[in-house]
């Protein structure tokens, strides 16, 4: 990281830093000798400013940067690691929680985290700060909390008061700001001396005694706080002394408020974090309330701040305490709670329109600390209602966000605050526990969510949640059964064009081409994907679109394509911070790199997954991570690497229903073990991934097992059948493959041929053999070199001048009989059989062509060839053939 991105991670300080060079060297000599120091203190000391002056001097001794968190809006100890994981922009594995999430992805990392405001989420901070000495020898941490964490091998240092000359020093200072001019004479300087000295030397009492040179002297201020000094001793025992000067200090800047100014202060301690001036004018229900913030900042109870040419408004952690209480003192503390849930409800009522999915999350996730707390007040109501409808408005948040096992708990617990409604509320609740269980929670559950939401939008007659349901619904069925999500697919368009709804118009359109995509029918599935595109509006399902536009172009032989579109998938999905989209445009970014033989530049790419892919506890869903990887280690020479990553993946699901996903992963797994001898191993495996690929519809998977048998037993029928597969599919990128295959088969001219074609395609698609592949290709070409000698150079020139088609049709030509007769039933291939039973069967062309598939030209060819080799002229003297002569097989 560069300083300057170092440094962006800490808070921006308003005014100057004063003194504590002493302070400052003892907090570095500290973090020196330990990887754990706590700033300890009373409140208003110092502990934070002096933290973050440290952090930003000690920027250039971590190169994985410096960085901030606020725990001041934690609203529990559980909250801790998720605000860290935020910080850092560490991606939150849903099922495991933040802790385990943030371990494995800081383990490598040098870094300094400074936690602020440990105190009420004690727990939370001390079981984080453990877990990262313990797993992560790079990671420092700096907190500052009113106590120590307790925790083995913490350095625990109290922040002094300031020295009495740095104390006047910062009187000075700040009144500086209040007044331009302010200075004191002797009788102001003895007066601000006393003073300080009777503040302890605490610089927030001193600040807050200091905002008030423009209408007060040195004097005055003295002897109003001498005052209100008095009355401390009716505090209650056992308050620490510097306790109860910074509450007098406070409540001295209190009293002098006006009331209005005053009910304006205490009301703002609803807030858990900052808050615009709407936010305020809802919940303080007063007049000038602008005026009255703009007191309050210039009396340093209100810390103003502005961002993006915003203003936003906070109260320090102490001062808001003590508003707090006044709050209650006054009795307002829930009428007050209620307009502030009253205010954020309808900050989010009605949702993001879908062409501003990104500006409506940024503007509703800026105010998640209040919306927590809003949220927690409401569903903790006698009445829940509003707290339930804040709850259904925060779904898509959640969806967007790695917030999302948050949302799935709130939605939970809203749905359960009235089990039985059967109102649009409480489908809307169903429908958004099915959105967010998308991209946050097992894929099992989404199907029975959505269901069970369905359900009720029907019943209420909701037709846009209708739509949304059945787009979630397909999306449930989409893993293992292509035909059931079709449908659903179809019907969730229907109902979405019905309500006018343009996002889940399209998402389910965006399905469609994923699930032609997977099915190899890539001309049909380009189409679908693009024309979502076009209208999708939603970042995460446009990365998910862009992802699988990439695998189709990478299928089909285009490299290079397959990398730009990747590539805009994953700019697309980084904002949203969740492993589903990130990981899937990961994914497809390594992939198309790696079929361009840039291995080490795919495994950069995957870097920020390897974390929790290498965490054998971990339950990640991003589908196709595991076989990315395992690939890349295979494409690196590293088998067994690659073995026990599938191995421990497929472990997991083995009692599951089958899935595209362990198609893929057991036909690799295969390929695999084969290289590796285990052939009794690999076979199984590729029964596993035939039988599904069949079943779903897979032609790339099928062709993958039936190239892995043909290598496994040297059957050149074999690697026909997956070459025929690959054609037919216009699945260039692996036709070399099968090229490459089938030339350790043929004789040794027809091997050079093909081989030098399958090179010079590769070349045109920039798609290089890999190591494993280019030792075995060395080897061969070797071989033939010595067998063919001068007549080598003349193959090689015929075999690189052939375009992929014409390579496809020679070594077609050079298949031979193979030892068969040239006519009868044994002439036939495995193909043609397979053809003709289907044929004798009853089956028509394009039925044949599903089953097998293949389109139904190549169905006509293969019947054309039986004919011939049959003697037969149609399919009724092929029927009749097939049922009479016991050679045909027919009947089995």
């Amino acid at each position: 990281m560069t300083p300057s991105a170092l440094l962006a991670a800490l808070p921006v300080q308003l005014t100057s830093f004063v003194g504590r060079q002493a302070e400052l060297a003892a907090v570095h000599a500290l973090l020196d000798d330990a990887r754990l120091v706590t700033l300890t203190g009373a409140g208003g000391v110092g502990k934070t400013r002096l933290a973050a002056q440290a952090a930003s001097t000690r920027a250039g001794r971590h190169p994985d940067g410096v960085w901030w968190v606020e725990l001041a809006a934690a609203g529990d100890d559980a909250q801790v690691a998720e605000l860290v994981a935020e910080a850092l922009g560490v991606l939150v594995e849903p099922v495991r929680g933040a802790v385990r999430s943030l371990l494995p992805q800081l383990r490598d990392r040098d870094a300094l985290i400074c936690l602020d405001n440990c105190e009420h989420v004690i727990e939370g901070a001390a079981k984080l700060a453990a877990a990262l000495l313990r797993s992560c020898p790079g990671i420092s941490v700096l907190t500052t909390s009113r106590e120590p964490l307790a925790v083995p091998g913490e350095a625990v240092w109290r922040v002094p008061p300031l020295a009495a000359d740095e104390a006047l020093r910062l009187f000075v200072e700040r009144g500086r700001l209040a007044r331009e001019r302010f200075d004191l004479d002797g009788a102001g300087e003895a007066a601000a001396r006393v003073m300080c000295s009777r503040l302890d030397g605490i610089p927030l009492a001193i600040e807050l005694a200091a905002a008030w040179v423009r209408t007060l002297t040195p004097q005055q201020i003295e002897h109003g706080l001498d005052d209100r000094f008095g009355l401390l001793v009716r505090s209650p025992r056992g308050v620490a002394a510097r306790q109860q000067t910074l509450a007098a200090s406070i409540a001295w800047s209190h009293d002098l408020l006006d009331e209005p100014d005053r009910t304006v202060f205490r009301r703002l301690a609803v807030f858990p974090s900052g808050f615009d001036l709407e936010a305020a004018r809802a919940v303080c229900a007063q007049d000038d309330v602008l005026g009255g913030i703009a007191r309050l900042v210039d009396k340093s109870l209100v810390v103003a701040e502005t961002r993006d040419d915003a203003s936003r408004y906070v109260l320090l952690e102490t001062v808001r305490a003590y508003a707090a209480e006044r709050l209650r003192d006054a009795g307002e503390t829930g009428p007050t709670r209620d307009r502030h849930l009253e205010h954020f409800l309808g900050f989010v009522t009605g949702g993001p329109e879908p062409a501003g999915l990104d500006a409506w999350r940024s503007r509703v996730e800026g105010e998640y600390d209040n919306l927590r707390a809003a949220l927690d007040w409401g569903l903790a109501a006698a009445d829940p209602d509003r707290g339930r409808r804040l709850a259904a408005g925060l779904a898509w948040l959640w969806h967007l966000r790695p917030h999302g096992h948050e949302g799935i708990a709130y939605l939970r617990r809203a749905i359960g605050r009235a089990p039985g409604d059967r109102t649009p509320l409480q489908a809307r609740l169903l429908a958004g526990l099915a959105l967010v269980v998308d991209t946050a929670s097992p894929l099992d559950l989404e199907y029975d969510v959505a269901q069970q939401a369905l359900e009720l939008a029907t019943e209420v007659g909701d037709e846009g949640l209708r739509g949304q349901c059945l787009a979630l619904s397909a999306v449930g069925r989409f893993y293992t059964d292509f035909d059931g999500a079709w449908d659903l697919a179809e019907r969730a368009i229907r109902s979405a064009e019905l309500a006018g709804d343009e996002l889940f118009r399209h998402a389910p359109l965006a399905l469609q081409g994923m699930i032609r995509t997977l099915q190899d029918r890539h001309d049909e599935a380009r189409p679908l994907l693009e024309e979502a595109l076009g209208g999708l509006g939603h970042r995460g399902i446009e990365a998910s679109t862009l992802a699988y536009l990439s695998e189709s172009e990478l299928a089909c032989g285009r490299p290079a394509e397959a990398r730009r579109l990747a590539e805009q998938a994953l700019e697309r999905a980084e904002p949203l911070g969740d492993y589903l989209r990130v990981g899937m445009a990961r994914c497809a970014l390594a992939t198309a790199y790696a079929a361009s033989g840039s291995v080490d530049t795919a495994f950069e790419v995957m870097r920020p997954l390897l974390p929790l892919a290498e965490d054998a506890g971990a339950v990640v869903f991003v589908p196709g991570m595991t076989l990315v990887l395992a690939r890349l280690q295979a494409a690196s020479d590293d088998l067994e690497g690659a073995l026990r990553r599938y191995g421990r993946d497929l472990r997991r699901v083995e009692d599951a229903e089958p899935t595209y996903l362990t198609a893929r992963l057991r036909a690799a797994y295969g390929e695999a073990l084969r290289c590796t001898g285990r052939y009794a191993d690999a076979r199984r495996e590729l029964d596993h991934a035939e039988a599904a690929a069949r079943g779903l519809g897979m032609p790339r998977v099928l062709a993958d097992v039936l190239s892995t048998r043909a290598r496994l037993d040297d059957d050149l029928d074999l690697h026909h059948e997956a070459l025929a597969l690959r054609v037919d599919h216009g699945l260039r990128l692996s036709w070399v493959d099968s090229l490459d295959a089938i030339a350790t088969l043929l004789p040794a001219r027809a091997a050079v041929r093909a081989l030098a074609a399958s090179t010079a395609a590769r070349v045109a698609m920039g798609h290089p053999r890999g190591v494993v592949e280019q030792g075995a290709y060395d080897a061969l070409v070797a071989r033939l070199g010595q067998e063919l000698g001068a007549a080598f150079a003349t193959e090689w020139t015929a075999g690189m001048q052939m375009s992929a088609d014409e390579a496809v049709a020679y070594v077609r030509r050079s298949r031979g009989a193979r030892g068969r007769p040239d006519a009868g039933w044994a002439s036939l291939t495995p193909t043609e059989l397979s053809v003709v039973r289907l044929a004798a069967g009853g089956l028509n062309n394009p039925q044949i062509g599903a089953r097998l598939f293949m389109s139904r030209s190549t169905v006509k060819t293969h019947l054309s060839h039986a004919y011939t080799k049959l003697g037969v002229a149609n399919r009724t003297e092929l029927a009749a053939l097939a049922t009479t002569d016991p050679a045909s097989g027919a009947q089995e």
